[in-house]
């Protein structure tokens, strides 16, 4: 195992990673009720030969009750300075654990690393800072940390509280800071202390909404204009997307995918258990609780009379249908449709008693609510289409969560050069023509 950091190669490769791994022990408690003596001199014997003969074969020392955990293993990759990289994976993937090795908090147990320049972490609430220092202290603290001078760090010192908006309590020691507070001062501070890599984990989430929008704005700022690299983790998809241009994908300690954003995030998205297929929505429909006034059949997509299925054609009109059965006279029962892009924001909701202001009534029986999206609206990219089902302004239906169907619209129909290279935009690509008028 060899690490090198501040290491310079030719070109613009500020990180370089080489066959990089981090293996833990994992402890497994014995369900014996009982152990005698000898059963304890036994093992203590067994685990010395077994630890002796795993040292002669050049392996690790694990014993019988324990194994390894491969958190990460031959990774491989390189980033450039002022690159954006969003690491996405499922919770266990191992994307703190890489942060943690690029930081230097965590040692790996194999590989090299190559690193060009500061780094600043912030990879969870505390990191770095001493919670019997005041917030004013634990500034100074850090920017010694990453190598500053006093100077350095009083230049940059009423931006960094101004960013931090907690003037009013710079001199609390940071141990009673609210977890917000905490995160609003280190965030400032590793932005503002000039490093050359920022890591930040998920501990944004911690923040409100506006200073998470707050952060993502100067993470993308000190990148563009002043040529630094960031290294971010989060499962919002959609900060991510917003951040980011490239992305690793990682796989149980392994790399899944790496490249631009955009298809590294749908990959991802393809890849993930909840998303439900077509196939499976007859499942979800069998496992809905029984409900005293309404029941779900199906649901079916239609092309041009025809059935399709999780696939369908952005040129044709597609029909949506949804069988259903009421069991008593009701009185606002309502069939809604969210079309969701991929990262689950609602692109419009539709429901089939617009008109009527939910107050129709219903006689028992079957029926089928029907929808139709016209062609050339939906842009080629995945969708979702959840369904609810409720009683205008009296309750809702299980699921209340609604059932998911992923479509994925293929390009078939007008072709917009709008929604295509440099120019690509929205969820939506409707060909709409234009009129030019010389003026008189």
């Amino acid at each position: 195992m060899l690490i090198l950091f501040n290491q310079f190669y030719m070109g613009d490769v500020i990180i370089k990673v080489e066959n990089l791994g981090k293996c833990y022990i994992i402890g497994h408690q014995k369900t014996e009720r009982y152990t005698a003596l000898r059963d304890v001199l036994t093992n203590s014997v067994k685990n010395f030969y077994h630890k002796t003969r795993e040292m002669i074969k050049g392996g690790s020392m694990v014993e019988g009750d324990e194994e390894e955990f491969w958190a990460l293993k031959d990774l491989n990759f390189e980033i450039n300075q002022g690159d954006r990289v969003g690491i996405i994976g499922r919770n266990g993937a191992g994307k703190s654990t890489l942060l943690k090795v690029l930081s230097r908090i965590t040692e790996p147990t194999r590989g090299r690393i190559s690193i060009k320049g500061r780094v600043a972490s912030l990879l969870e609430v505390g990191t770095g800072f001493h919670p019997e220092l005041s917030g004013r202290e634990n500034i100074f603290l850090n920017g010694a940390i990453l190598g500053m001078g006093r100077a350095e760090i009083k230049k940059k010192f009423d931006e960094i509280v101004a960013f931090a908006e907690v003037e009013k309590f710079l001199d609390t020691p940071v141990k009673r800071y609210s977890s917000g507070m905490y995160v609003r001062l280190a965030f400032a501070v590793a932005a503002h202390l000039e490093p050359e890599i920022l890591v930040v984990d998920e501990v944004l989430a911690v923040g409100d909404v506006q200073f998470q929008k707050k952060c993502l704005g100067k993470m993308e700022e000190v990148s563009k204009n002043e040529g630094r690299t960031v290294l971010f983790v989060s499962h919002n998809m959609q900060a991510v997307s917003n951040l980011c241009q490239k992305g690793i994908y990682l796989v149980n300690g392994k790399i899944s995918m790496l490249g631009e954003i955009d298809k590294t995030i749908e990959y991802y998205l393809q890849q993930n258990d909840s998303i439900t297929s077509y196939d499976e929505v007859k499942t979800q429909i069998s496992e809905i609780k029984t409900d005293r006034d309404f029941k779900l059949n199906n649901i079916a997509l239609y092309q041009e009379e025809r059935e399709v299925f999780s696939s369908v054609a952005n040129g044709k009109d597609l029909q949506i249908d949804v069988h259903y059965e009421l069991f008593t006279r009701s009185t606002g029962f309502r069939v809604f449709l969210d079309l969701c892009d991929d990262m689950g924001t609602i692109l419009f909701r539709s429901f089939h008693d617009e008109e009527t202001g939910g107050i129709s009534y219903m006689e028992p029986g079957k029926y089928i609510s029907t929808i139709r999206i016209p062609a050339n609206l939906l842009a080629p990219i995945m969708y979702d289409c959840r369904f609810l089902f409720g009683f205008h302004n009296i309750r809702m239906c299980e699921p209340v969560n609604g059932i998911i169907l992923r479509i994925n619209v293929e390009q078939t129909g007008i072709y917009n050069k709008a929604y295509s290279g440099q120019y690509t935009a929205g969820k939506f690509c409707p060909v709409i023509p234009w009129t030019i008028h010389q003026k008189k």
